[in-house]
């Protein structure tokens, strides 16, 4: 196991650390998750050096931090820390932060976490909680001892993540989106060497984006072919997160114990610098193929928004392309089902407004009708 610096901490971090979020399933139906599978994952990887466990309030509808903390029964916290999140999109009064934290300590059966995280940051979640008081609440409880150390996860675009790391001197890591196919994405590159340069860790989530870059379509899979130094999709996904030294650590949410032997191996080899140039541009080459794949030619330029029906084009057009590029349908179907009724792709009226001002000449109204019928709950087809 490789480890690097952690921000302006004098510790050091795994480069892999464990993402409770996709912890094994005993029972498709019922969600339930597979607890001693999991536990005996969790061992495994901190048996192997992984020192950084990451869960949060809603993970597996709570059961990810009782099974987490189960897992660090027997000696296993003091090897490791440990990272829950603030269910910020809960949070009605000031009063709410001291009911989550407390219930979070309770379930992961622990008086002290290391790093406690405002999970979700945007646009409306931050000034929310700012307003609320929640950076004056949250140097009252590390003074009392609850937990080490307030960070945050984002989810948002560049701007709006530079004002929150500005908002605050003493945040200790930033945790990001961040794969190859995201490096403008949210965050983005620009972020991660923002947070880094201010002296925060800079903690990546979704590396190998959800799994989607673990299972490599046709196309893609023969620039990985083409490539001298044979790896897995997964592994050349994990290694260009690893090859930027701004990157403390890559939080993988591991399902399988097949997927934690891996990627603890692929750990070891996790330096900065470890991609040579010819093996960037593969990686170039593989983003472009991807991008290829992408059936709708929307570049989100965001010309036809708003939508005088109100119906979220650019977005539902993301979410099919990705779908489609991907060969994945889960999470496109749950962001699609998100979307109020009024902002769905049957509600266009083909009034023809947005193909008037549409520099790529797309025909919105049949593509939006497509995306539904492959989006919309009730569709059957696909993964």
């Amino acid at each position: 196991m490789q480890y690097r610096k952690f921000g302006k901490l004098d510790w050091e971090v795994s480069v892999l650390g464990f993402g409770a979020m996709r912890l094994p399933l005993a029972d498709t139906e019922t969600g339930k998750v597979d607890e001693p599978e999991s536990i005996r994952m969790l061992r495994y990887a901190v048996d192997h050096g992984v020192n950084y466990i990451d869960t949060a309030y809603g993970y597996h509808a709570g059961q990810s931090e009782v099974i987490v903390g189960n897992a660090l029964k027997d000696g296993y916290r003091e090897k490791v820390k440990l990272a829950t999140k603030l269910p910020v999109w809960l949070i009605e009064n000031e009063e709410s932060f001291d009911r989550f934290l407390n219930e979070q300590l309770e379930r992961l059966q622990i008086e002290k976490l290391d790093f406690y995280l405002l999970h979700g940051l945007n646009s409306g979640s931050w000034p929310k909680v700012r307003d609320l008081g929640v950076i004056r609440w949250a140097e009252g409880a590390m003074t009392d001892g609850r937990f080490d150390y307030l960070a945050f996860s984002f989810h948002d675009n560049f701007e709006t993540f530079k004002q929150i790391v500005d908002d605050y001197d003493n945040w200790t890591l930033a945790q990001v989106q961040y794969n190859y196919m995201d490096v403008d994405y949210q965050a983005g590159h620009r972020g991660v060497e923002y947070a880094a340069n201010k002296g925060l860790a800079v903690v990546v989530m979704e590396p190998v984006r959800g799994g989607r870059l673990a299972k490599a379509p046709g196309p893609v899979a023969e620039v990985w072919e083409n490539a001298t130094q044979k790896r897995s999709p997964a592994e050349w996904a994990l290694l260009w997160v690893w090859n930027q030294p701004e990157v403390s650590i890559a939080l993988s949410g591991m399902s399988t114990m097949e997927q934690v032997v891996e990627n603890v191996a692929t750990a070891d080899r996790a330096r900065p610098g470890i991609l040579t140039t010819e093996e960037l541009a593969l990686v170039d080459r593989a983003r472009e193929v991807y991008k290829g794949l992408a059936p709708i030619p929307c570049t989100n330029c965001r010309y036809c928004m708003p939508c005088s029906s109100g119906v979220e084009i650019s977005r539902i057009f993301q979410m099919y392309n990705e779908a489609i590029m991907y060969d994945y349908r889960r999470a496109p179907r749950w962001a699609y089902s998100e979307l109020k009724e009024e902002q769905r792709g049957d509600q266009c009226t083909k009034c023809g407004e947005c193909m008037d001002v549409c520099p790529q000449e797309i025909d919105i109204p049949e593509w939006l009708q497509k995306a539904h019928m492959l989006l919309a709950p009730k569709a059957k087809s696909g993964s």
